[in-house]
């Protein structure tokens, strides 16, 4: 059978862009895309590289605090121009939209610019009503943002919406406890908007090491951020130009904004995937195998539409070992079982890889070894604000299971942490390896003796430092 291309690929963003370059220009595929969107996808145009630059700005009022302990007569950091910002920022993510498209031209795929979805296993239909038949199919739409199903949720905004606002709020309240809320409160307040953060449990970032958890939380509370834990907001109102929150205890209150940062949910609706029998999960997943293989033979699917592991880098390689193993012959799995990733709240982020405290304590005996002190730069500057190392090791075979950084450039050190934790390194191999003196990471190659012991019985109770 004559197929229009050997692969069409649904989805714009960084996972389909790559699995869609690498066939065309190493493989030699006749590919074509589909994006109904900006070319980049959630990573590009509306996460991760827009709300790190704004992570970068809402860091000026710190860094003038800090010179001023450095000898520095800085009066303050002055106003914060938010539409100077948003062009400048709408100019980059242009640019950055082009390279992902001038990449794609280049591999000679055939992008097509209106939205896709799927008529049989081998053919999908344009919004424009065209027909394109492929030999494969790949599945690369993300997610999108969810709302929390309470009266009046249409009156907030979500996490997309940050970067098109007009102005900043005065006040604004954001609903969530994920990596998303906390970055969005850290940014909001940095930038000057008042910034209360509610959340439903008692600490934020569920599902991250508990001795993390509690630092960020106490973080968002030092940096300015109020907090409403273990509180729900039950419905919102019109209030003039405001929006009012009910709160689930009755309470009233108005702000400015409220953003719903309450999780994201793989966007799969209208795809034509349930009429076809590809199987999805209870959110709405995607369901593949350990190939990205769907039910269907003939369609695929990488990145966040999976519903595994939900960050950029992931969904790339996820589309790279596609490539590699339908189009290169070099069959390529993806292992989801250890992925660094890192928070960037301020002024210390959250980073993590492996195991939590709690998860390996669960698994057996481990050594747990914690390094907190305050740093030099911000120590000297006058900051109470203290940095925490945590290396967890199996107790048996001495290899390092986790580690969890609080931190400034925490995201940093946890990529290089990444490595010798993937190569299987023992506790020994990190001692093995000389300090960088004076470099926050040093700690992480320096402690010798375990702070304490979980998980059962251990030869050795001994606990300190050296």
């Amino acid at each position: 059978m004559s197929f229009d291309y050997d692969l069409f690929v649904i989805g714009g963003g960084s996972g389909g862009v790559r699995a869609a370059r690498i066939a065309a220009s190493e493989y030699g595929a006749r590919v074509g895309l589909a994006e109904e969107s900006r070319m980049g996808g959630t990573c590009v145009i509306r996460g991760c590289v827009p709300k790190k630059l704004m992570i970068f700005a809402s860091q000026a009022e710190g860094i003038v605090e800090e010179t001023r302990g450095y000898g520095w007569t800085t009066a303050d950091a002055g106003a914060f121009d938010w539409t100077m910002f948003r062009n400048k920022l709408d100019a980059e993510l242009t640019r950055l939209e082009g390279a992902y498209t001038g990449g794609l031209v280049a591999a000679d795929v055939e992008i097509h610019k209106q939205r896709a979805r799927l008529v049989d296993a081998h053919t999908v239909e344009l919004a424009d009503g065209q027909r394109l038949s492929a030999k494969h199919i790949l599945i690369a739409v993300g997610g999108r943002p969810q709302r929390p199903g309470i009266e009046g949720e249409e009156l907030g905004l979500i996490s997309d919406d940050l970067f098109l606002m007009e102005k900043l709020p005065g006040r604004v309240l954001v609903i969530g406890g994920g990596f998303i809320a906390c970055e969005f409160a850290t940014i909001l307040q940095g930038l000057g908007a008042e910034t209360v953060l509610s959340y439903r449990g008692n600490a934020v970032l569920r599902g991250f090491d508990e001795e993390m958890r509690r630092h960020a939380t106490e973080q968002l509370r030092v940096v300015g951020v109020e907090l409403k834990l273990g509180t729900v907001p039950a419905k919102l109102e019109k209030d003039g130009e405001r929006t009012r929150v009910i709160w689930s205890d009755g309470a009233q209150e108005s702000y400015d904004a409220v953003m719903f940062a309450t999780g994201r949910t793989p966007n799969t609706e209208g795809l034509g995937l349930t009429e076809l029998g590809v199987k999805l999960g209870a959110r709405g997943e995607v369901v593949v195998d350990e190939w990205s293989q769907t039910s269907v033979p003939s369609i695929f699917a990488v990145g966040d539409v999976t519903d595994r592991v939900n960050l950029t880098p992931v969904a790339i390689r996820e589309g790279h070992s596609f490539a590699d193993t339908i189009f290169g012959a070099k069959p390529r799995k993806v292992d989801h079982g250890l992925v660094a990733s890192a928070v960037y709240v301020r002024p210390h982020e959250v980073a993590t890889i492996g195991l939590t405290e709690e998860e390996a304590a669960a698994k057996g005996p481990h050594e747990v070894y914690v390094a907190s002190f305050r740093p030099m730069r911000s120590l000297f500057a006058g900051s109470d604000a203290r940095v925490i190392m945590k290396l967890l090791v199996d107790a048996g075979t001495k290899k390092v299971t986790g580690c969890h950084i609080f931190g400034p450039e925490a995201g940093e050190m946890i990529q290089l942490v990444a490595i010798p934790m993937g190569m299987g390194a023992t506790k020994a191999d990190f001692d093995a390896a000389i300090a960088v003196h004076p470099t926050l990471a040093e700690e992480i190659v320096t402690m010798r003796r375990p702070t304490r012991h979980i998980g059962g019985a251990h030869p050795d109770k001994t606990v300190g430092s050296a």
